[in-house]
């Protein structure tokens, strides 16, 4: 009986931390960018052009350089790729997607360690960044070092 009590607690602590993120700042600005970005004719005929060449990168990627078009279409690739990520609807909303992975870094971390500082929390998408595992690489790796 205790351990349902503890468990619908902990369940309704959840619910509350959920509401906390979707109600948070950084959470309403993704949502905002987001929506912006979608809406933004410009931004999504690039997005539509990089898939395009992205489908002809991965098909000249499976015979590597020996592809007779594989200088023309990696070159390509590029530009389109920095076309995109240099556009502002692009930008912003990329901006406001890793200011909510910080946050959402953030909680881990503190429920994490909360439990036990030996506990791994992966960061910006790497295992390891701030986790101070030394693996002898000089950090190179994305970790820390110790």
């Amino acid at each position: 009986m205790l351990a349902t009590t503890e468990c619908i607690h902990l369940l309704d602590h959840t619910d509350e931390l959920a509401k906390m993120i979707i109600d948070s700042e950084q959470m309403v600005n993704y949502i905002e960018n987001k929506r912006k970005l979608k809406q933004n004719k410009e931004a999504q005929a690039l997005i539509k052009q990089f898939e395009i060449k992205k489908e002809q990168y991965e098909d000249v990627q499976r015979f590597g350089r020996y592809h007779p078009d594989f200088s023309q279409i990696t070159k390509e690739m590029r530009m389109v790729k920095r076309e995109v990520d240099m556009h502002e609807a692009v930008a912003q909303f990329k901006v406001a997607e890793r200011d909510l992975q910080a946050l959402l870094d953030d909680i881990s971390e503190k429920i994490a360690h909360s439990i036990s500082k030996q506990i791994i929390v992966p960061r910006d998408g790497a295992l390891f960044t701030d986790s101070g595992c030394g693996c002898g690489s000089g950090g190179g790796c994305g970790c820390k070092a110790s």
